[in-house]
């Protein structure tokens, strides 16, 4: 009889330990639930880009940028009066007039950066390389008497003029312009920028 008493009592001392624990549970995942909704998570994406000294000197290491190539071809003649014949000299020059920009020269100041947006002050697309003639290539196409070398310097120079006011025309620095915002713009776009504001000097 003692020994059924005993039992009794283990048995409800084990039913109110389950109780007590259900209860703790209950109010534990009670306060786990109002804490989650009190807590408010807030993602900001980090709009903020910045260029590194590194990527700085990456783009300058390009160099000569070239956006338009314009291919010459002169034919150059000079006469040169005698006693009983004309001298006549005629050459044939080869040429390509690259226009872009040298960003070795580019200033501290050609780019400006606010958050997801980048500025690029960019100078007018210029010639890259004044010896665009291919010298190896020049050829005579007529030729009688004597000429000199300074004779043939003249000849070079006025080619040289001719492929110079064939290929610096507004329509060709305009195509120069827009094939390098195209080339920048793609740059900075994938550096990661949202928005590229290209100001051209």
């Amino acid at each position: 009889m003692m020994n059924k008493h005993i039992f009794d009592k283990i048995k409800h001392a084990k039913a109110i330990l389950i109780a007590a624990g259900v209860i703790l549970a209950i109010i534990f995942l009670w306060w786990f639930i109002r804490g989650v909704r009190q807590t408010e998570v807030t993602l900001e994406a980090d709009q903020h880009i910045d260029v590194t000294p590194q990527q700085i000197e990456s783009i300058r290491a390009i160099g000569q940028w070239e956006f338009l190539a314009i291919s010459n071809e002169e034919l150059v003649d000079t006469t040169r009066k005698g006693i009983f014949t004309d001298d006549h000299l005629a050459r044939i020059y080869y040429g390509t007039v690259r226009l872009g920009i040298d960003m070795q020269k580019m200033d501290s100041t050609w780019i400006t950066t606010q958050g997801d947006s980048v500025t690029l002050w960019l100078p007018r697309p210029a010639i890259l390389d004044n010896n665009f003639i291919d010298e190896a290539r020049a050829k005579s196409f007529h030729e009688s008497g004597r000429w000199t070398a300074r004779d043939r310097e003249t000849l070079y120079r006025r080619a040289q003029q001719r492929m110079l006011r064939y290929s610096l025309t507004p329509q060709n620095i305009e195509t120069a312009r827009k094939n390098g915002d195209a080339q920048m713009r793609r740059l900075m776009l994938s550096m990661g920028y949202q928005h590229v504001n290209i100001q051209w000097k």
